[in-house]
């Protein structure tokens, strides 16, 4: 019989870990809704403005993996409330900002606090909770990530319509100002095993992911020709090569190479990697274009979005539900073809002019095929290795695909910048339509990497983590 402490203890655990992992979701998407006001108050450039989303996901990404090994080494509790202070810093620098650059450097700051929340928050919840509650704990800490990614664009356009976009940042510091004592008061110390750090690949795939999507962001500024851009891609890609050479010889590699030896691990990543650079870069410009196009305020644009992100509540639980009656791959290879469909779909009706009826319909299929296809790749990916692997193979799950939404935002700024442009509505609307052309792409190249996983199965053992 669990003791009335320990089941408060617990309680206090998964509150204060769903609550600073919420605000560390909110914050990914959460400027989406705002980034014509902030354009508009800091003068920024679309290629500056995709940095406001990039620098927090790459950063995000690229530290994720040492998160957890840090809180295993100099104590969980101690890292995580590290991370909720550095995040709070951040979002006061960055509703400070006086320019865009200080903000982007600022959400660079807050994607390396992200980094220590949540799989320092995941590790101290199943240090909290015996495996036999572990699962539903884990499912209510996914869920508020879930809800966090749902709500981030309309929060983020109710805050910036509502007061100003500063106060999208302005919020998290009271949360963290609470969350913090409480976590030290009442979440227990633990420690896990102190495995090395692999610094090296850190700064090897960091490097890498940097340089490739600098090249992609600069490249319509400065000429795809250029010196700059030239440089950027060819360091960006020379590092990535470097780090899956290093990663073979590592003594504890952040990502075994021997996971991709898998098939099914392999795809999995690769579809992941794929529907979330069209998720994001498709999102990145379609809040921009409700507003621009449909002359929707901040908030309106969020509301509108609904029909597409909302699908994740409905069909996510679904698609988690039919994996082990059907396999991961008619989820994920039907899932990202109807998402492929319904951004196309999107993009033909941009070329035609604005009417928001006509967009609910493909907005709700590209919803409804990406959230049936989250679950079943992260169940693919997390099926395809031992237990006492879980760790490593989510972390590389997580990082591969917030990568892939840096890679999409900036693939799709630079065809945005290459066909259209900010000039005006109609320059808009045909760079956004050229855009969703490459998100369109990029799904269908995660529907055909989804080719191969596993179909009908045995039921998993493996429990789906998140759903986004």
């Amino acid at each position: 019989m669990i003791d009335a402490t320990s089941r408060s203890t617990k309680s206090w655990v998964l509150a204060l870990t769903g609550l600073a992992s919420f605000m560390v979701a909110l914050d990914t998407l959460v400027v989406t809704t705002a980034l014509k006001t902030i354009r508009a108050d800091l003068g920024a450039s679309i290629e500056a403005l995709e940095w406001t989303l990039n620098a927090y996901t790459l950063a995000f990404a690229v530290l994720l993996m040492s998160g957890a090994g840090l809180g295993d080494r100099f104590g969980r509790r101690r890292v995580f409330v590290a991370g909720i202070a550095v995040f709070v810093a951040a979002s006061a620098a960055a509703a400070l900002a006086p320019s865009i650059g200080w903000l982007i450097a600022a959400r660079a700051v807050q994607g390396a606090g992200a980094a220590l929340i949540m799989p320092v928050g995941m590790a101290l919840l199943s240090a909290a909770f015996p495996p036999a509650e572990r699962g539903r704990a884990l499912g209510i800490f996914s869920g508020l990530t879930g809800l966090a990614l749902i709500a981030g664009p309309v929060v983020g356009g109710a805050v910036a319509e509502g007061l100003t976009w500063q106060w999208i940042f302005w919020l998290n510091v009271p949360i963290g100002l609470v969350a913090m004592p409480l976590a030290l008061r009442r979440i227990p110390e633990s420690l896990g095993p102190r495995a090395p750090l692999d610094v090296p690949g850190l700064l090897l795939v960091g490097g890498g992911a940097l340089g490739v999507v600098w090249g992609l962001a600069r490249a319509n500024s400065v000429g795809w020709a250029s010196a700059e851009v030239a440089a950027a891609l060819a360091v960006g890609f020379v590092l990535i090569a470097a780090f899956v050479l290093w990663e073979r010889r590592a003594r504890a590699p952040m990502v075994p190479p021997r996971f991709f030896r898998s098939r099914v691990f392999a795809a999995g990543n690769a579809a992941a990697f794929f529907f979330h650079a069209a998720l994001y870069g498709t999102l990145f410009f379609m809040a921009q274009y409700l507003a621009t196009a449909g002359g929707y305020g901040p908030l309106g644009a969020g509301l509108r979005l609904l029909p597409w992100t909302a699908t994740l509540f409905v069909v996510a639980p679904a698609a988690g539900a039919l994996v082990n009656r059907l396999g991961e791959r008619p989820l994920v290879v039907a899932g990202l073809f109807f998402q492929a469909v319904g951004i196309a779909w999107l993009a033909l009706l941009a070329g035609r002019g604005f009417a928001y009826d006509a967009l609910v319909v493909p907005l709700v299929l590209a919803g409804a095929g990406v959230s049936a296809a989250m679950p079943a790749a992260q169940n693919a990916v997390l099926g395809a290795v031992a237990p006492t692997e879980l760790g490593k193979a989510s972390g590389t799950y997580n990082m591969l695909r917030f990568i892939g939404g840096a890679f999409g935002v900036a693939v799709q700024a630079a065809v945005f910048a290459a066909a259209g442009g900010l000039g005006s509505t109609a320059a808009f609307g045909e760079g956004f339509a050229a855009s969703l052309d490459v998100a369109a792409v990029l799904s269908l190249a995660g529907s055909l990497a989804g080719l191969g996983l596993k179909g009908r199965r045995a039921p998993s053992m493996v429990a789906v983590r998140q759903a986004g």
